[in-house]
């Protein structure tokens, strides 16, 4: 009788069969944020610089190199899908990053030089005609969800053939970067669901002191990672630099981001109920940054009055 039975697709392992299968760890697209095979989201509200780094991240692995706080350990072919940028900003953009040493491996489709725009990336028939070019890709990045979707709601049902075409392309493959907007919670614009198939979701937030002529400076917090511990998971502050037309990233720790502003107002007479309200954190966490620093203050004063002493 089981001679009958028509074979499926669906086939069931035992743990044996399974650990007995040849299948290759996965490595690092983008170390540690992206891994093969990954999918990732980076957020932001609008104007804080999502584009700049999915720029950023799309030359550094097209080129194996580092960005930010992260490294790619190898060139990959990489694929950048723009939604709404002018396509004269977007080249600027891309010329500041890489200079004259454009990376062979990085294509950019821009719906600025598309007829009608790239499209709805739910319709299937759009998918199907982007197949051709995604041939040999290893890191796709889409940028942004909304422009690159027509979804008439935000939410779970419209959500649904995106995540099972981004899951088909993992399934051959390939990692996926997704750029999205955040909503007026600060978190990504939307359904939570989105969050559920991903590796990593990063959000961008702009600092409590920040000034509109500063430009591209932000908070780079990993929501959702991973296998990303550790030193790795810790939020850091990024601000964009520009020097003789080549762009730069400034990074510092964001304890030591916040320490600075907590001391600046704290030489400037503030209360610590002034400095809470003022840098947009807690009093306890103002607390502990000043006896912090009050203590590094008094290990330094003391190792060098040891020093002239021992040295006299």
């Amino acid at each position: 009788m089981d001679s009958d039975i028509t074979p499926t697709r669906l086939n069931p392992l035992s743990l044996p069969q399974l650990f007995a299968l040849d299948i290759a760890p996965r490595g690092m697209v983008l170390d540690p944020i992206i891994p093969e095979k990954g999918l990732a989201m980076l957020y932001a509200a609008r104007g804080t610089g999502k584009t700049h780094v999915a720029l950023g991240i799309a030359c550094a692995v097209a080129a194996g190199r580092p960005f930010l706080k992260w490294h790619a350990p190898r060139p990959r072919r990489v694929l950048f899908i723009d939604g709404e940028m002018p396509a004269a900003a977007l080249r600027e953009r891309l010329a500041a990053i890489v200079g004259g040493e454009p990376p062979p491996l990085l294509h950019v489709l821009a719906g600025d030089l598309t007829e009608d725009g790239i499209g709805n990336l739910a319709a299937s028939a759009l998918q199907a005609e982007l197949e051709p070019h995604l041939d040999g890709v290893e890191l796709l990045i889409l940028d942004n969800l909304s422009s690159l979707t027509a979804a008439w709601r935000d939410d779970a049902v419209c959500w649904l053939p995106i995540q099972e075409w981004l899951l088909r392309l993992r399934r051959r493959g390939m990692s996926v970067l997704i750029v999205h907007h955040a909503g007026k919670s600060g978190d990504q614009r939307g359904t939570s669901r989105r969050e559920d198939v991903l590796d990593t979701s990063i959000g961008l937030t702009r600092p409590p002191d920040y000034q509109p002529s500063q430009g591209a400076r932000f908070e780079v917090h990993i929501d959702k990672g991973r296998g990303i511990l550790g030193e790795q998971a810790e939020a850091f502050e990024a601000r964009l630099v520009t020097h003789q037309g080549r762009a730069g990233w400034a990074v510092t720790s964001l304890i030591n981001a916040q320490g600075c502003r907590v001391a600046n107002l704290h030489n400037a007479g503030l209360s610590v109920r002034e400095i809470a309200a003022e840098a947009g954190m807690s009093k306890s966490a103002v607390h502990r940054l000043l006896r912090k620093m009050l203590s590094a203050a008094a290990l330094a004063q003391a190792g060098q009055h040891w020093t002239h002493g021992g040295t006299a």
